[in-house]
């Protein structure tokens, strides 16, 4: 199984600089897991979009996947309270 490359949306990464260290460490893990499985045990796909949910603790990573390309492109990380707003 070929493996996926990681891009992430410059907001995203900017709501990666606002979480708690501690957090942070599991969401990075978590992220860089997708690229050999980009649906692990888990993930769920949300019904608005063609985009998937992976839970990090409170936290919540959203993400598309492009097959053709073999991409993961990571939308948005924050709060699970706050995650789902505006997306």
């Amino acid at each position: 199984m070929e493996s996926y490359s990681i891009e992430i949306k410059n907001s995203a990464v900017k709501e990666l600089g606002k979480l708690p260290k501690v957090d942070l460490k599991r969401i990075v893990e978590r992220i860089q897991s997708l690229s050999s499985e980009p649906r692990p045990a888990g993930c769920k796909k949300l019904s608005a979009d063609e985009k998937y949910r992976l839970r990090a603790g409170n936290y919540r990573i959203l993400y598309s996947i492009e097959e053709n390309k073999l991409i993961i492109y990571i939308v948005k990380v924050g709060h699970r309270k706050d995650v789902y707003k505006m997306i």
